[in-house]
């Protein structure tokens, strides 16, 4: 052992000559440490028992609400009749803006692909409930099937978030998922262009 080192090493075990040793921690570990114990109290008063709005998933909902609110003021309220649904249709930036809002809300029964899980195929000719564009965003607002499909109307914090979600799955129609799930419904005609 080095003589000018003035922290001592004490061997602890030794077997089949692998020796185990007492090493003391860095101090500066063990001061952070310390640091975190006595920081985080005041961390979780603040962030997750405080007043409203403090947590970080609060803040991110609030900046998310904040930033679809300017985007939705480009485009103003939207219709919920077909021809502005076929706009949109043409417009990827707002069919992306659909598949974000689809992907935060129905992925767990259409699957990520819309070829259905629970709920039925989205990409197939074949629906139960719709028979035309509008449709779509009927069955969105108040929901089917006794509430296997559940009413979204009051659920979204702007109307044009259904809108754009119903463009979004009218969008889906012909593409081909990974596992579709089998036909349901019947088969209907194809969406207009203009």
């Amino acid at each position: 052992m080095d003589q000018g080192n003035s922290t001592e090493v004490k061997v602890l075990h030794s077997y089949d000559g692998i020796q185990e040793y007492d090493n003391p921690l860095p101090s500066w570990w063990k001061w952070v440490f310390v640091i975190t114990m006595a920081v985080s109290p005041f961390y979780l008063l603040y962030f997750h028992i405080g007043a409203p709005g403090r947590s970080v998933d609060e803040m991110y909902q609030a900046s998310l609400t904040e930033n679809t609110k300017k985007q939705y003021a480009e485009i103003g309220d939207l219709a919920a009749d077909q021809a502005t649904m076929i706009k949109y249709l043409k417009d990827p930036k707002w069919v992306g803006v659909g598949q974000s809002i689809f992907k935060a809300n129905c992925v767990s029964c259409h699957g990520s692909d819309g070829g259905g899980n629970v709920g039925p195929n989205l990409c197939d000719d074949n629906y139960k409930h719709i028979k035309a564009l509008p449709d779509i965003i009927k069955v969105l607002n108040e929901g089917v099937g006794a509430g296997a499909m559940p009413a979204w109307a009051t659920r979204f914090s702007h109307k044009n978030d259904i809108i754009l979600v119903s463009v979004y799955v009218a969008s889906l129609r012909g593409s081909k998922p990974a596992s579709p799930k089998a036909p349901d419904g019947s088969p209907i005609a194809v969406w207009p262009i203009e």
